[in-house]
């Protein structure tokens, strides 16, 4: 049984936070932290003290983890980022609250003493005779310790405490991994009035006060009756010391859901697989989609989208993606009326194909946006048309041969739009070609069905809407603005960029809504845009025309089994590299820039994107992905891979990336492709090998064991996730679970409704009937398929 932990957690905005800057603001960002591991960073939002982010996550995370913590800051130019406060959230309320949270949370201020990481290796036992019993602490080592000096380290020593006695270690200095392997004994008082030991760890300066790193506390009663207690302990901050503060530092608006869930083997979801799998296929007396049909009925608007997308990686994995969102549209079709609605609503059809699209099209989406969006980016033009937002400061009109007044800047913006907008248009309609088979398939079966529902003349355009409605209205627009949700860029944009992005999305959306009339009347200043418009909706057509002329051959290769490998490249880019040697002093001078390409079997790299690949690490031969000190290199965004060669001996390779979002998404990606490989190492040295020593650990042996534990656990859900088929079936079966009353209510249903009494009942209603009387007697089946687990339920008899 495979037991695995998600956090869902949307960032979405901040409220009077304090001012920071001379001008009287702030410029906020958040950076999320899981225990002690930084995994994201959000876009910084200039100049507001009531930011809005709206950035969503999904990260896979292990069981284990204690709490996680929203650190806003103030992101500086020239000075050290200030910290503005933060909001912890412990694993236990999370658990307590398993439809989520979503709540303003107040800022704290940042408590040193609280700001604690790392564990402890102890041995605490009982010795000697009764007459004259001894306490005994051994203490060994301790890792990943909070870094307190401008070194990116600590000096740490330990502080053991009993019956009012104190003993201290010697000070280990620049390590967060410190190894003592000291001895400290005390008599045992008999008569119960102390029963409690301490164990504190700090570390030591100079010239200030030294500072605080955590403590353990052990139960003297408790260790009596066991006489030894060995092992890490977690490292706590001393709630004592804490400090109130009455200053307002704002609050933070966020929604987080914790989920756990223990996934067994392929076979005990075979039912449910079966019947999904007979859901799109047609039987001998054209009847299908009973259990699909049921699902859409279930399904709520909350987690429609959650459904959408396990329903869509299930089926993908199956090579049914096709006939999986054919039967799904035309359960939307089907119960449509109105053509002009078709599909604007978010229904589990329009989840499924927006699902599919990231899933299916993303590096698509990037080879035709990427170029266009960058440019965009680089240039960073001032671009208004609407009169009433022209500013002109922002046009730069205070300078000699500049524009002063507000036509020219309307004219050199509608200029430098078109130049963009008709960039874009050109790379959608040349891309037929670069479409995926399978994207094209679809939307060609797409076609047909609407064409067939509304054949009639005042609907012939709708057919061509249905296409762009999706690629366009869902992939498309919002792909241009928001490119930083589409991993098109690794920020988001600032406010001139955003307005350039919003007004070329609005430009693609009036192209695919067909309907320029509309556009407008409701926003005439758009009109320097309409002829490109205009023509991009007669180009629209033909490309859409060309996208699904398809070749009989063509269309059963993309029937094939399909899975998320829809490309062979999972991450590309260019990083600063450098590896390992002999001999020699490390510093960030010896990273070279390669570019490197994650694939499903090796981590490639070259020294340009376009040349030859000079080097290939099998991802089979990787035994640890992990992040190294900061003080190593003097940058926090460096990484190493540790994998063995064709004799193996193992070779470590240290790539650097441009900040913490690039870092956590390479190690997401290799980690999630590399967690089933044989003999992956269960510790690591952060640090590296130079002056004949770690610098982590100080042990002189460069073949040591690492010093600190391998994190294999948190990794960010991403749209090129492998596929886990038995993860999605059980997502399902959990959706079908919660919606068993609903389940039986149907069924109940059609039973008055079709007089269904026993099996001399019409043909319709004996189908649906024992349809739904399958799929209540498999959800009853769940007792013995999850016993055990916390989906064990009690279900009706039918």
């Amino acid at each position: 049984m495979a037991k695995r932990s998600s956090l869902f957690l949307r960032i979405v905005e901040g409220k009077n936070l304090p001012a920071k800057d001379l001008t009287g603001s702030s410029d906020p960002y958040c950076i999320v932290r899981i225990d002690n591991e930084t995994i994201i960073r959000t876009a910084t939002i200039w100049k507001t003290l009531s930011p809005f982010w709206g950035e969503e996550y999904n990260v896979h995370l292990p069981s284990t983890f204690h709490s996680i913590s929203f650190y806003v800051m103030d992101e500086d130019a020239i000075s050290r980022d200030d910290v503005i406060g933060k909001v912890a959230i412990a694993k236990d309320i999370l658990t307590a609250n398993p439809k989520g949270v979503d709540s303003w949370m107040c800022l704290s201020e940042i408590d040193p003493d609280e700001e604690v990481q790392g564990e402890i290796h102890l041995r605490i036992e009982v010795c000697g005779e009764s007459s004259m019993r001894k306490l005994r602490c051994h203490v060994f080592e301790a890792r990943d310790l909070a870094r307190k000096d401008l070194n990116g380290a600590s000096d740490p020593f330990v502080r053991v405490q009993y019956n009012g006695k104190t003993q201290e270690s010697s000070v280990v200095k620049k390590s967060c991994y410190p190894r003592w392997n000291e001895v400290f004994e005390f008599v045992l008082d008999d008569t119960g009035a102390e029963n409690t030991l301490h164990v504190e760890v700090w570390d030591w300066d100079l010239v200030s006060k030294n500072d605080f790193l955590g403590k353990v506390a052990f139960n003297i009663n408790k260790l009596l009756t066991i006489q030894q207690k060995e092992g890490w302990f977690l490292l706590l901050p001393d709630k004592a010391r804490r400090r109130e503060t009455e200053e307002n530092l704002g609050s933070l608006r966020l929604q987080l859901r914790l989920r756990d869930e223990s996934v067994l083997p392929s076979s005990y979801y075979q039912p449910l697989m079966e019947l999904l799998l007979q859901s799109v296929k047609t039987t001998n007396n054209g009847e299908k989609g009973h259990l699909l049909a049921l699902i859409d009925e279930v399904t709520t608007a909350e987690n429609r989208q959650e459904v959408a997308t396990n329903l869509v990686k299930l089926f993908l994995g199956q090579g049914l993606a096709k006939e999986f969102l054919d039967f799904v549209m035309n359960l939307e079709l089907d119960r449509t009326t109105e053509p002009n609605t078709l599909f604007r609503n978010n229904s589990l059809a329009s989840k499924s194909m927006e699902c599919f699209l990231k899933v299916a099209g993303m590096q698509y989406l990037h080879n035709i946006l990427g170029p266009t969006i960058s440019r965009v980016f680089e240039e960073r033009k001032y671009v208004e048309l609407d009169p009433n937002k022209v500013e002109f400061r922002e046009a730069g009109c205070s300078g000699l041969h500049r524009c002063h007044t507000e036509a020219d800047i309307i004219q050199q913006s509608a200029q430098c739009l078109q130049s963009y907008l008709t960039e874009l248009i050109e790379a959608i309609v040349n891309s037929v070609e670069q479409c995926p088979s399978l994207i094209r398939a679809t939307f060609k079966q797409l076609f047909r069905s609407v064409e067939e529902r509304f054949p009639q003349d005042p609907y012939r355009n709708i057919k061509y809407i249905a296409v762009t409605s999706f690629l366009c209205l869902r992939f498309f627009s919002p792909a241009i603005m928001s490119p930083k949700l589409f991993y098109l860029r690794p920020k988001h944009a600032d406010a001139r960029t955003s307005r350039t992005l919003l007004l070329l999305a609005k430009a693609i959306q009036s192209i695919g809504n067909m309907d320029t009339n509309l556009a407008r009347e409701k926003e005439v200043w758009m009109a320097p845009l309409q002829p490109l418009i205009l023509q991009g909706v007669t180009l629209f057509k033909d490309f859409i025309v060309k996208l699904i002329d398809f070749e009989e051959e063509e269309e059963l290769e993309s029937r094939k089994r399909v899975t998320l490998q829809t490309t062979s490249t999972i991450k590309e880019g260019y990083l600063l590299m450098h590896r390992a040697k002999e001999r020699g002093i490390l510093t960030s001078s010896h990273f070279k820039k390669h570019y490197f390409c994650l694939n499903y079997e090796a981590l490639c790299h070259s020294k340009m994107s376009n040349a030859k690949t000079s080097a290939c690490i099998p991802l089979s031969k990787i035994r640890a992905i992990e992040k190294v000190d900061e003080k190593c290199f003097g940058s926090a965004y460096v990484m190493q891979i540790i994998s063995t060669d064709g004799r193996g001996q193992f070779e470590i390779m240290y790539l650097q990336c441009k900040n913490v979002n690039e870092l956590n998404q390479w190690l997401s990606s290799l980690r999630k492709h590399c967690v089933s490989n044989e003999q992956m190492l269960n510790s690591y040295h952060p640090g590296v090998f130079k002056g004949e020593k770690w610098s982590c650990c100080h042990q002189k042996e460069k073949a040591a064991p690492g010093c600190d534990k391998t994190h294999f656990g948190v990794t960010l859900q991403e749209w090129n996730d492998p596929l886990n088929p038995d993860l999605e079936s059980h997502l399902i079966y959990r959706q079908l679970l919660s919606a068993r009353d609903l389940l039986m209510e149907k069924y109940l249903e059609y039973k008055v409704k079709n007089n269904v009494t026993g099996p001399g009942s019409t043909d319709e209603g004996m189908s649906h009937r024992e349809h739904i009387v399958y799929v209540c007697s498999w959800l009853r089946a769940g007792q013995s398929i999850l016993r055990g687990t916390v989906l064990h339920c009690h279900m009706w008899v039918p």
